[in-house]
């Protein structure tokens, strides 16, 4: 039996969090849902109450060149962080002392980008002479418009709808040799909206208008500012959602949710031909480019010929081509099955602890809420695969599915929140 936060026997920043939400549950007029009740809580409470990741939001500066930012984010196991403009003077508000957000989708795109230039079909069946020779300006558009998760396909045309071409081993030892990956500034790639850096929430907002952008408007995180200071005070990214809930269990209106089967909530929500997967055969860029494609953050790797998955490839895996190229020497092509065994192994010898050293992360249909999110936090993954009893893939539940079915956007909530946001593309992220 777990402990109860209420009882004492937890003491953390988000069970203390949990145990506010229990409290304003108890007062909550009973005729609501629970799902209406939850709601009314969620909403009473500021997203300042959220307890910070770490003592400092890690920012990156714009000076700093993209393999030094890969660095940062990879140092640090984050997705994504904000750039700050080193020329705002001290006293600049949020707005002018960011310029945007760099992240690994975006780098994501520079690499298929390169790897299209390179390729011997665009280029009269021979490669490319070096990287970047198609344009230094067009290579960060292509960045550029792929930062903050902008997935229209007007924007990532010039990906081509072909499968990625075949890459071989030496291949990102020389990309990240070229001049232009040590050379470019961040400040070159970092996206930003129309009239802000990047969509952030005030302090004073709620913690369900957190909670809706992160899973209806699928944001991986929002960013907290201090109109005051003029700084970012938090980032709250959807794994440290479903940490907080957790550390929730045995408070009364977690148990009731998270008692829920994983069916009754209608998840997962696709069918198994749904399921967007790449064979092992196939070149690992063509995983990385139906990531950005279909605008998801991991792909299962599927035996030849079969639907049970090998392993999983996620976006923040991009990281493993650009730091250690120098481990694909011995692969006359990198495929999905390659990447893999080169990445686990170097893991291993390194003695580096990552997710991609557990394996497959399964589930079935019939787990309950509760035991996906001790699932999720434990192991620290963005997803699990649901499976049949013969282990062949039937869908995937993400930490956005999960916190979804957790609230629920009242008509006309956001208003005009997103003023200025816009264009937005249609079901693309904020």
């Amino acid at each position: 039996m777990e402990d109860s936060p209420r009882s004492g026997g937890m003491s953390s920043p988000e069970a203390k969090l949990g145990m506010r939400v229990e409290d304003l549950w108890d007062v909550q007029e009973p005729q609501l849902t629970p799902t209406e009740k939850l709601n009314a809580c969620f909403e009473s409470v500021p997203v300042s109450a959220f307890p910070p990741a770490s003592s400092q939001v890690i920012e990156i500066k714009s000076d700093c060149s993209l393999a030094e930012a890969v660095q940062i984010l990879t140092k640090h196991r984050i997705l994504s962080a904000p750039v700050v403009d080193v020329e705002a003077p001290e006293d600049a508000s949020w707005i002018d002392r960011y310029i945007g957000i760099v992240e690994f989708a975006g780098i994501v795109v520079w690499i298929l980008y390169q790897s299209e230039l390179a390729s011997p079909r665009k280029n009269g069946g021979a490669p490319a002479a070096g990287f970047g020779t198609g344009g230094k300006e067009e290579a960060i558009t292509a960045v550029a418009a792929a930062a903050n998760g902008m997935n229209s396909p007007r924007r990532l045309k010039n990906l081509g709808f072909e499968p990625a071409e075949p890459t071989p081993g030496s291949f990102f030892e020389a990309l990240t040799s070229s001049e232009f990956y040590k050379n470019t500034k961040v400040r070159d790639i970092s996206g930003s909206f129309r009239w802000a850096p990047f969509l952030a929430l005030q302090k004073s907002n709620s913690f369900l208008t957190m909670l809706l952008l992160l899973s209806n408007y699928k944001m991986k995180s929002v960013p907290v500012v201090d109109l005051g200071e003029g700084k970012i005070d938090n980032i709250v990214t959807q794994s440290a959602v479903i940490h907080m809930l957790a550390e929730c269990v045995g408070l009364s209106w977690f148990e009731r949710w998270g008692a829920k089967k994983m069916s009754e909530l209608g998840l997962p929500t696709m069918k198994p031909d749904q399921v967007i997967k790449v064979n092992e055969d196939e070149p690992v860029l063509q995983a990385f480019k139906l990531m950005r494609k279909k605008g998801i953050g991991g792909i299962p790797v599927v035996e030849s010929g079969g639907r049970k998955a090998v392993g999983n490839i996620s976006i923040r895996d991009v990281q493993f081509l650009l730091t250690t190229p120098e481990i694909y020497r011995e692969f006359r092509s990198i495929t999905a099955k390659n990447f893999l065994v080169a990445v686990r192994k170097y893991l291993e010898q390194h003695n580096e602890a990552s997710p991609m050293l557990s394996g497959m992360i399964t589930c079935r249909r019939n787990q309950t809420v509760k035991e996906m999110i001790l699932m999720l936090d434990s192991v620290k993954i963005q997803r699990v695969y649901v499976v049949d009893e013969d282990g062949n893939l039937e869908g995937v539940i993400t930490l956005r599915d999960i916190i979804s079915k957790l609230v629920h956007e009242p008509r006309g909530y956001f208003g005009d929140f997103f003023d200025g946001v816009l264009p937005m593309p249609q079901n693309s992220r904020v």
